[in-house]
């Protein structure tokens, strides 16, 4: 039986059923390829208010869930960019942006996975370290220590609860720090009264929780952080910019 109505994480007002997928929608769709179906269904709940959409299920599923229904061997069939095309995409991408600054930046990459970015960046003289919630042996984010760059790519998305990363984050965060995440958000992708057709909303790729722009400003708040969009999949955290990232985020 699902309830008809739950409390947004983010807002804290009333989300109802947007719409029901199968377990196995998968990003891959977007480019033909096509899983079985599961027949295990899948509600993805909508918010009203702030228009964060997220499904409820996979809040009571643990880690070991996590790692045997979706990121298991399976997963690269689901999401082939996930060990190569993404990490030198995202490389480009840093340091595009900063990499004149890169002596003056300690790096995180924040559910870094297999820690294919932050080598990348390590071979081209950067100061990163790699961290994921899934891989890290126990590793406590208070061991961790703090970065004025922190890089969440591909994450958000992933996290049934929103309020632990942020959590996270921001206790990661220096006095002058950067978070730098990409999530797509819903905006004119997910409406009310229509079925889900965007190809990003997959649970098989663990696509659970699915943010408008509106959502990630008031989640901000809440801890905070302002936040600046570069476009609709990138984004960024911070209290204030910091200076030495003044000249590539204006």
């Amino acid at each position: 039986m699902v309830m008809n109505k739950k409390l947004c994480p983010v807002c804290n007002n009333v989300a109802t059923p947007l719409d029901v997928v199968d377990f196995n929608k998968c990003c891959e769709e977007a480019r033909g390829q096509f899983l079985p179906i599961s027949g295990i269904p899948i509600y993805y709940y909508h918010c009203s208010s702030c228009s964060f959409t997220f499904a409820p299920e996979f809040e009571m599923w643990t880690e070991k869930d996590f790692l045997e229904k979706i990121y298991n061997d399976e997963y690269t069939k689901i999401d082939p960019d996930y060990l190569e095309v993404r990490p030198q995409s995202q490389l480009q991408i840093l340091t595009q942006l900063f990499g004149e600054q890169k002596n003056l930046i300690q790096h995180l990459d924040y559910g870094g996975g297999n820690g294919k970015l932050s080598l990348l960046l390590r071979q081209e003289g950067w100061n990163s370290a790699a961290y994921d919630p899934y891989t890290s042996g126990g590793v406590s984010i208070s061991d961790l220590g703090t970065f004025n760059l922190i890089t969440a790519f591909e994450v958000f998305e992933h996290v049934p609860d929103i309020h632990g990363l942020m959590k996270n984050l921001t206790q990661l965060m220096s006095d002058d720090s950067l978070v730098l995440f990409s999530t797509l958000i819903s905006d004119g992708n997910l409406k009310p009264n229509n079925r889900i057709n965007w190809w990003y909303a997959s649970p098989r790729n663990g696509h659970i929780s699915l943010f408008s722009q509106k959502s990630l400003i008031l989640l901000g708040k809440k801890y905070s952080v302002n936040l600046g969009t570069l476009n609709d999949d990138f984004h960024c955290y911070c209290r204030q910019l910091p200076h030495w990232a003044r000249h590539s985020m204006k």
